[in-house]
């Protein structure tokens, strides 16, 4: 799974992530871009919407991924089946959730065809392709996961994890998994400490439109200076 941030849509939050000094901070001891828009991929830094302080929801860089010593490889993915259960994310589970905001999520999947008579096993063993999946007739996809702190270089570093569930509505026709994503609407509830997750799970949305993606190539636009 991937992300992609159109940089016109969001403009103005990553321009107001980039000021931060804490976010170049960050950007430095990682070795990773501010840019957070286009495509953006496990290990690199998105815009995260969380609780500040005071309870409120706010906007912060963090980077895509929770390390863990049994793997070099980002842990990018959180199942919610067993979000709860597992010490990994147990803790972040019942008090550090958030959300990210994207314009699409990119999957591989296997490839649907008007008046398919195909059977399942011969769906199955079709080459995948790449999809751009968003939540039908909004901008904005809201993806539900789990934060916490970690030690890189001497600083503490927020990092995030996307929570998947069993693939539901026209997504299970080309994949067997997909993002926990949510309405606009539950985003304050969901991140909050004291809020009930298990019960917004359950309004998550299944309302999905799904296109072959387009591979896009970096442009000078997306580069958006402070």
């Amino acid at each position: 799974m991937s992300l992609r941030i159109e940089p016109r849509e969001m403009a103005e939050v990553l321009v107001k992530i980039r000021k931060m000094s804490f976010a170049q901070e960050m950007s430095v001891k990682l070795g990773k871009s501010l840019i957070m828009s286009g495509d953006l991929f496990p290990e690199d830094i998105a815009p995260v919407l969380a609780p500040n302080k005071y309870g409120n929801v706010a906007i912060f860089p963090m980077a895509w991924g929770f390390t863990h010593k049994a793997t070099t490889k980002p842990l990018a993915n959180c199942r919610v089946e067993t979000a709860d259960k597992k010490a990994l994310w147990r803790d972040s589970w019942y008090r550090r959730r958030c959300i990210i905001p994207a314009s699409w999520y990119y999957e591989w999947g296997y490839p649907v065809y008007e008046d398919d008579s195909r059977s399942m096993v011969e769906h199955r063993n079709t080459k995948k392709i790449k999809f751009a999946i968003q939540t039908e007739g909004s901008a904005i996809t809201y993806i539900a996961g789990l934060y916490r702190y970690e030690e890189h270089s001497g600083m503490q570093v927020p990092m995030f994890s996307i929570l998947t569930r069993e693939a539901a509505g026209s997504v299970k026709d080309i994949h067997d998994r997909m993002p926990l994503i949510l309405d606009k609407g539950d985003v304050k509830d969901w991140i909050r400490p004291n809020g009930d997750p298990s019960a917004i799970v359950e309004k998550a949305l299944s309302n999905m439109v799904f296109e072959k993606a387009v591979e896009y190539y970096r442009s000078p636009n997306e580069f958006i200076t402070m």
